[in-house]
């Protein structure tokens, strides 16, 4: 009987520090965590650091939970004597496992080191392999990513050799504009120069803008169209808010001021004709 009592008392104080574990994780994250970074990190750089860090932690302190109770379980009913055999056969058994599983020891190892390197965080948006997504989980085995379609990908640690971080630190709001080849291109630039530095001065997108978008150079051109590239740096994560303003701004003006928008031709594959016998 005190053995059945002994392990519902495991099972509920087992539940109870399973439940607490997250928040107490999530507490210190948000106090000693950002106490000590917070001179040295972006806020949304902190947060996503934070929020990897707090998930990470709160998966070993479960497991952790998890192998201690059921380890005074399973001592309730052997005697250290009874469990000395047993533990020396696992031994050979996890010798004989660990040369199966090279691959799972790459991928922790590999995780470890994404994670202490802050390669990339919980809510970058970053490219593997050449797929790309924001990221949604990081494990010291695997990185789950969800593209734009909402397909969910996942990637072992181990094979991550080359990662691109689009929202690490800063970001870049660069896109090009295509206008007639008779347009006036230093009249042109004036006015998107002009317009990036609204935008940028304005209440709702002063904080996302860190440089306004202005013209930078041309780029190709056709007989039909000539390319300008604009270009400005945004907060992580807000390049792509702050170009589909800008281009539905520019768009404005430029009918306004009656700026042709240049035309790309498009490339039409050729066809091949048969020969017909005589």
């Amino acid at each position: 009987m005190e053995k059945f009592t002994s392990i519902t008392i495991f099972i509920i104080v087992g539940a109870i520090v399973y439940w607490l574990g997250p928040a107490i994780v999530n507490w210190l994250m948000s106090h000693v965590f950002v106490t000590a970074y917070q001179r040295t990190l972006h806020k949304k750089d902190l947060e996503k650091r934070q929020h990897t860090l707090g998930a990470l932690f709160t998966n070993v302190w479960r497991i952790l939970t998890v192998v201690f109770v059921l380890y005074l379980i399973f001592v309730q009913f052997f005697s250290k004597e009874a469990l000395a055999p047993l533990f020396a056969s696992a031994g050979i058994i996890g010798v004989a496992f660990g040369f199966g599983a090279q691959s799972l020891v790459k991928d922790f190892l590999s995780g470890v080191f994404i994670i202490s390197e802050n390669q990339y965080r919980v809510g970058d948006v970053i490219e593997i392999e050449g797929f790309g997504g924001t990221v949604e989980r990081i494990g010291v085995r695997s990185t789950v990513i969800r593209d734009v379609d909402g397909n969910v990908h996942y990637f072992p640690n181990g094979m991550v050799q080359h990662v691109i971080n689009k929202t690490m630190g800063y970001s870049m709001a660069r896109f090009m504009v295509a206008v007639a080849p008779d347009t006036d291109i230093d009249r042109v630039s004036k006015m998107i120069d002009k317009i990036g530095l609204t935008l940028a001065d304005e209440d709702d997108w002063r904080d996302k803008i860190l440089e306004a978008p202005h013209y930078v150079m041309m780029g190709d051109f056709t007989s039909t169209a000539v390319n300008l590239i604009v270009s400005g740096k945004t907060q992580p994560s807000d390049q792509w808010s702050v170009v589909a303003e800008m281009r539905r701004r520019i768009l404005d003006k430029f009918e306004e001021e009656n700026v042709t928008i240049g035309t790309v031709p498009m490339t039409i594959a050729p066809t091949t004709t048969s020969k017909k016998k005589r």
